[in-house]
């Protein structure tokens, strides 16, 4: 009796292991992935419903079968929400470690300082792992900069965050304004910014780009800032030739070759960096400035000292053949 009652034990025994092993096989085992695949955890996802839409893509073979491993053999830390990559080969319980501990997958937009909104709204529309439309965004209310998304979220949703961040971006440099400021509302900033943007992309020159247009608008004289000359032709994007003498007498809203202070409105998205500018410029009594020949300016307090160094210019692209 005694041999017999052990063989049943063992016999018990062993049924157990095997099934226990026949259970672990189907967790720890591969799922269905033969190659690296990208997989979305909307936000707000519970693991039933991950579970559910694993089976849907035909990762795991039973959504049931995923949450009963997962109750009894996996950690109960929460799943993250966003986007993962599901490596060739990952078991069902890799996948489950790789949504509670793996790295969520960062995609980005970025959008350049400068950029203006007509371009913003095309590179948008370009990323393909975007959804849905969008209308091109009031000129100036973008803030230039890098942008996270996930797969499959809207380009309304991402453009809200762009713009939020220049409201935001506006509001605190608003309130940090220097006394020498000639901006007398946060949307006139936001436009000087813009041509203070367009007009130098060397980093040290920017408040004294705005120093200089500052004293322009204090003395009641014309930007004349050729990138407003543009702006109606184009949109802000490149203009491809050079500007003809109609277009510089052209009248509009926003030529600052036939009017005086600033235009209706932006030219494009300023950065940061030139809104600050604008709200705390340099103090200088430049009135004026050519390019320098190396991506600079000159600058000059007199229309005598400017007449010299545009000759310089000149004599400079002449030298190079471009004249």
């Amino acid at each position: 009796m005694l041999r017999r009652g052990c063989s049943l034990v063992v016999i018990l025994g062993l049924i157990c292991a095997a099934a226990a092993a026949l259970f672990g096989s189907s967790w720890w085992g591969s799922a269905n992935l033969e190659k690296d695949t990208p997989f979305l955890v909307a936000s707000g996802s519970s693991l039933t419903a991950v579970a559910n839409k694993l089976e849907e893509q035909g990762i795991i073979n039973s959504a049931d079968g995923f949450l009963t491993h997962a109750r009894f053999l996996a950690s109960k830390d929460p799943i993250q929400a966003g986007e993962f990559m599901l490596p060739a080969g990952a078991s069902p319980a890799n996948i489950l470690d790789i949504f509670q501990h793996g790295e969520v997958i960062r995609r980005f937009v970025t959008i350049p300082e400068g950029m203006p909104s007509i371009m913003v709204y095309e590179r948008l529309m370009g990323e393909k792992l975007l959804t849905g439309k969008i209308d091109v965004p009031a000129e100036g209310s973008v803030l230039p900069e890098s942008y996270d998304f996930e797969r499959g979220e809207s380009r309304a949703d991402v453009l809200k965050r762009m713009q939020q961040a220049m409201t935001e971006t506006v509001r605190e440099l608003w309130a940090k304004r220097s006394k020498n400021t000639v901006a007398k509302t946060p949307q006139e900033a936001v436009t000087l910014a813009s041509i203070v943007e367009k007009e130098t992309g060397v980093p040290k020159e920017r408040r004294m780009v705005a120093g200089l247009y500052s004293n322009r608008i204090r003395q009641g004289m014309m930007l004349q800032a050729d990138p407003t000359i543009i702006y109606p032709i184009t949109k802000g994007k490149p203009l491809g030739r050079r500007i003809r003498q109609s277009e510089i007498a052209a009248v509009n809203d926003y030529n600052t070759y036939s009017m005086v202070g600033l235009p209706r409105g932006p030219i494009t998205n300023p950065g940061r960096a030139s809104i600050a500018a604008v709200l705390n410029p340099a103090q200088t009594q430049a009135l004026y400035m050519v390019a320098d020949g190396s991506g600079g300016h000159v600058f000059a307090n007199t229309l005598e000292e400017h007449n010299r160094n545009v000759a310089k210019w000149f004599e400079l692209r002449r030298q190079r053949g471009e004249m």
